[in-house]
């Protein structure tokens, strides 16, 4: 299930069984990799993905820094594919996503995907990166992703339930596009975890409701676990 606007899109998976994925474009992932150096910090570690389904969907781990004392997850590998844009829609066919999690977030190498309490925020990351392609649909700026329908929690010790995808803010406008340097654009994406209350927002009273939640919260892609429900 997925929210576009305020309206409840539910898709058919395009294809059954295991579909591998078709390898990275090489041009795509060296721009990615500069833009996470340029703009985001140096790589701390990577978790690979080894059999991939439809796209190979890698995070990138950045370390606090000085400038950016939190962790920062980002995607390479969401852009293997375009998604399907429908007519109207002036946009790149291209994105990745990220979040960030506080600086002592329990991730290592060695660790993170296997633990629900600590790894959801990266299950979350893969999930929303392999819809558009799973489901022939395209996701941008304030489409809204329930963890099921109803939604649920994504682990035992968290409360949220589902995922508004957003402009970053704490970043500088250039920072929001990856060039890829044939003219292609890539859209570098934000996931904020949500609520459920702020789910339900989405979903009876649409998009502009939820930025006000939002706001009022001043809830952005900086991952606070413990924060309240502003709905």
């Amino acid at each position: 299930m997925e929210l576009h606007g305020s309206g409840i899109l539910r898709h058919q998976a395009l294809r059954d069984g295991f579909v591998p994925a078709e390898g990275a474009q090489q041009g795509f992932a060296e721009a990615i990799d500069r833009h996470i150096d340029e703009h985001f910090g140096p790589v701390d570690f990577v978790y690979h993905e080894i059999a991939s389904r439809l796209v190979g969907v890698h995070i990138y781990v950045v370390a606090p820094t000085e400038e950016r004392p939190y962790r920062t997850l980002i995607t390479s590998g969401m852009s293997e594919l375009p998604m399907m844009i429908p007519e109207g829609h002036d946009i790149s066919p291209y994105a990745e996503l990220m979040l960030s999690l506080p600086a002592d977030w329990p991730l290592t190498a060695a660790s993170g995907l296997d633990d629900d309490r600590t790894g959801w925020p990266l299950q979350i990351l893969k999930q929303v990166a392999r819809l558009p392609h799973e489901y022939g649909t395209w996701i941008g700026e304030w489409h809204s992703v329930p963890n099921g329908d109803p939604a649920q929690p994504y682990a035992p010790n968290t409360p949220f339930a589902g995922v508004v995808i957003t402009p970053m803010l704490h970043v500088p406008a250039e920072a929001r596009t990856i060039e890829v340097g044939d003219g292609t654009r890539i859209a570098l994406l934000a996931l904020i975890p949500l609520h459920p209350e702020e789910v339900a927002v989405k979903v009876d009273r649409g998009t502009n409701a939820l930025i006000e939640v939002l706001d009022r919260g001043r809830v952005t892609e900086l991952l606070d676990p413990d924060r309240p429900s502003y709905a």
